[in-house]
């Protein structure tokens, strides 16, 4: 004798499947709550909306890094004419002579400008990002404009220090 009754789910009704499972009938399930039906089988913790929870941090970090933008601007345009900013300041220092050092101030200073332009876009992506994630930013764009104006000013000293007008005005400041 052949079994006829058909298998499991093959001719059953979802009613008879979920009985069959030992579900309750569909009618006699609670709704699932929002949160809850994308949820991991495992609790993960939320993070706080950061457009609600920090509304200054975000105002904070939002002008910080627009503020920067156009120091970055303004800054690095001057800077890829570097002779011209190293004559300017070299006037307001006082110091007798031209900056001469033309080639390596060209150089140098296109390099600052690249360094000013990707310290920047760094320092706003770790701002963006943990403000996406709801962490504190405000002081991103503080600590990014430091690292990135200490590398600059490595950058714009190279030229600087060998200028022989500049090199003649340190050792006429330090008596030698």
């Amino acid at each position: 004798m052949t079994d006829q009754r058909p298998q499991y789910g093959e001719l059953a009704t979802p009613e008879e499947q979920r009985r069959a499972a030992g579900l309750p009938p569909l009618g006699e399930i609670p709704p699932v709550p929002p949160m809850m039906q994308l949820s991991a089988p495992e609790p993960v913790a939320q993070a706080p909306n950061p457009g609600r929870s920090r509304p200054v941090d975000r105002f904070v970090t939002i002008g910080l890094l627009a503020y920067g933008l156009v120091n970055v601007v303004i800054t690095g345009l001057s800077y890829l004419d570097l002779p011209t900013v190293m004559n300017e300041s070299m006037k307001i220092l006082g110091i007798d002579g031209e900056f001469s050092n033309f080639a390596q101030g060209k150089l140098w200073g296109t390099i600052a400008a690249a360094l000013l332009v990707i310290g920047w876009a760094l320092t706003a992506a770790l701002a963006i990002k943990r403000l996406r994630r709801g962490k504190v930013a405000w002081w991103v764009p503080l600590v990014g404009a430091v690292v990135t104006m200490a590398v600059v000013s490595a950058c714009i000293a190279v030229p600087m220090f060998n200028d022989p007008a500049f090199m003649a005005y340190l050792e006429q400041m330090s008596g030698g």
